[in-house]
């Protein structure tokens, strides 16, 4: 493992960079705004779990297989830039009647759970079917990682694990924050309805951002 110096700067770059926005933070806000506090925790655990999974594949050699094979990136890239464009449209074109009603403080618990599971889902899905996050944990987690550590793998393993934890506090306070200005902002039922066209161009945004990504042996 890195040294005490090393791994404060890694606690310290992780943070820094999860609260830079994108879409997984996008997610977590929307789903807030529209459904309260728990939604927007849901949506955080679910892109927190598609970062482990994009650990797993890294520390495992797919990340280095995305990284080489023009084949597989662009074939991951095209799948995640399709899912982001398709949940773009579906908020641009959601009718007023489609879009959840923002609950009052006392109804978040009974938020039916199959809503909250399809929350979880579409989170972990956003996260999993983006390339750019398996090669960022390829690039990023190694320069904390010593050339002579022993068992490079396990110690890349425990940096993720800390990566995505450490990711926790900030995602969950994008979901309290987005959760409590829905329950305190009168106005919130009215802008919903841009806030839905906003977030659906930043999702068409983002896929066709990840659309034109060069694959990295180019």
């Amino acid at each position: 493992m890195p040294d005490a110096p090393q791994l404060l700067m890694f606690i310290a770059a992780g943070w820094l960079l999860n609260l830079t926005p994108g879409p997984d933070v996008l997610y977590i806000v929307s789903n807030a705004l529209r459904s309260g506090v728990r939604a927007g925790l849901v949506a955080a655990l679910g892109i927190v779990s598609g970062c482990f999974v994009h650990v797993f594949a890294a520390a495992l050699g797919v990340g280095a297989l995305l990284a080489t094979s023009a084949t597989a990136f662009t074939v991951l890239k095209w799948v995640g830039a399709g899912y982001l464009l398709w949940m773009g449209a579906r908020l641009l074109l959601a009718r007023g009647s489609d879009r959840s009603v923002v609950p009052a403080a006392g109804a978040l618990a009974a938020l039916p759970v199959t809503s909250l599971w399809r929350v979880y889902r579409q989170g972990f899905l956003t996260n999993v079917l983006n390339p750019k996050v398996a090669l960022f944990f390829l690039a990023f987690v190694p320069q904390f990682i010593a050339p002579g550590t022993d068992n490079k793998v396990l110690v890349f393993l425990l940096l993720g694990l800390l990566f995505n934890l450490n990711s926790l506090p900030i995602n969950f306070g994008y979901a309290w924050l987005a959760g409590w200005a829905s329950r305190r902002v009168g106005t919130i039922q009215r802008a919903m309805h841009w806030m839905d066209r906003a977030a659906g161009a930043m999702f068409i945004g983002f896929g066709l951002r990840l659309a034109m990504t060069e694959n990295p042996t180019r």
